[in-house]
């Protein structure tokens, strides 16, 4: 029990200003279906987790500079993608409405997959995981953790969806995901 409580302590702080849980507000902001996203990040999650436990500290030996720019890329194109979603506040193709539960969650959890792998929470795990004489206790901790974080995201997400018109939305997520991926994009070619 005390590994899965000092993993979580660990890995819910490390979270909290990370890039996941920015995408996961703005991911529920846009689709306004905020258990279909936590489902699919908390998947992604899981997945995650799974790995890292068992590959305990093998995980820090991939390749960074490739892992950052592929980030890097995902969220451009994210980005893109949500400044071209249109002008006004009229549904797009990924609307609520007519965007099925799966699709949601889906779409979710292929950004949190891509996103997190290699990150600082996934390293964490590998190496709490490769010191615990308890690492599926571990794991667990973490995958509490990460889960507790995205449901934090997914709540503020509807929230800010309820009061914001979703060009607004569009705009400023656009932008933040602009931002991540020039971010990690810089953060993979100052690697040496």
């Amino acid at each position: 029990m005390g590994a899965a409580i000092t993993a979580f302590a660990a890995v819910f702080l490390a979270e909290l200003p990370d890039k996941t849980m920015l995408a996961t507000l703005l991911l529920t902001a846009r689709h306004r279906r905020p258990g279909a996203v936590w489902a699919g990040v908390t998947t992604a999650f899981a997945l995650h987790v799974t790995v890292a436990v068992l590959a305990g500290s093998l995980l820090s030996r991939l390749p960074e500079r490739w892992l950052a720019g592929g980030v890097g890329c995902l969220f451009v194109f994210g980005g893109i993608s949500l400044w071209r979603a249109g002008n006004d506040d009229t549904p797009d193709d990924f609307d609520a409405a007519r965007v099925g539960w799966w699709r949601v969650s889906a779409s979710a959890f292929a950004t949190v997959l891509v996103a997190e792998l290699g990150d600082l929470t996934q390293l964490a795990t590998a190496g709490l995981a490769a010191r615990s004489t308890s690492p599926w206790a571990t794991g667990l901790g973490s995958l509490a953790a990460l889960a507790s974080v995205a449901a934090l995201a997914a709540g503020a997400g509807e929230a800010i969806a309820r009061r914001a018109p979703l060009v607004l939305i569009r705009r400023v997520g656009g932008s933040l995901f602009l931002a991540l991926g020039l971010v990690a994009w810089w953060k993979a070619l100052s690697i040496r």
